[in-house]
């Protein structure tokens, strides 16, 4: 795989957006299960607690970059990534009361693991779709992403929380992203490919318009649902 070029570039912007969006609930919990901790201690968990999550980040990349070949699973994936564009537009975010807070550096390393673990699933099937090229998986973009993973949660709690916060049009955006990437793996997928294969030339025009409706319709129910709530 050459690296530099024009296609390796415009997914190495994908997979850091999608890696910035996704990683903000990670990086909440992990905040949240470090916070009795003081000093060297919090450092300590935090830093192993972020090693542990992305060594199993590694586990599912490579289990998935194998599954995904398999016919009609990357429709599911497909709709899975629909789903959490739906879920990151309109749940909230972790509530601290059901984040445990770690009384010791090796509990909160425990508990960052494995909430992390049960959080990350669909964060790696997104990342695994957003660094393919050409139906392949690029390794050197898997390493980047899981490597980018690690400032972004240890340092970027407070950080992705303030951006968010600050520019909601940013959610939005990823949520577009992750519609963008499903509809590529519905083009991608084995079972679907021959009845799909008429309209490969239009396919960057589906999945750019699947994402404005997705974006504007999500946006328009929640505005609905704010004005119901009072």
């Amino acid at each position: 795989m050459d690296f530099m070029t024009g296609e390796w570039l415009g997914r190495l912007v994908g997979v850091l957006v999608v890696n910035l969006i996704l990683s903000g609930d990670n990086a909440v919990v992990i905040a949240m299960a470090a916070r009795r901790l003081e000093g060297a201690n919090r450092r300590r968990a935090i830093i192993w607690g972020a090693a542990g999550a992305v060594i199993l980040r590694l586990i599912f990349a490579a289990i998935i970059t194998f599954l995904i070949q398999i016919p009609f699973l990357q429709v599911v994936g497909g709709l899975l990534l629909i789903w959490i564009a739906w879920r990151l537009i309109h749940d909230s975010e972790p509530e601290e009361g059901k984040i445990e807070a770690g009384q010791s550096a090796w509990d909160a390393i425990k508990i960052i693991i494995v909430a992390d673990a049960v959080m990350s699933l669909d964060n790696v099937i997104a990342l695994v779709q957003a660094a393919r090229i050409d139906g392949e998986v690029s390794t050197s973009l898997i390493v980047i992403g899981l490597a980018t993973t690690i400032p972004l949660v240890v340092f970027g709690a407070a950080l992705l929380t303030s951006l968010l916060n600050r520019f909601p049009i940013l959610v939005y955006l990823g949520a577009g992203l992750l519609v963008y990437l499903a509809i590529e793996m519905f083009f991608s997928d084995v079972f679907l490919h021959d009845y799909l294969e008429p309209l490969a030339s239009i396919e960057w025009i589906i999945g750019v318009g699947a994402a404005l409706v997705f974006t504007a319709l999500a946006w328009l129910w929640s505005r609905r649902a704010k004005t119901a709530s009072g």
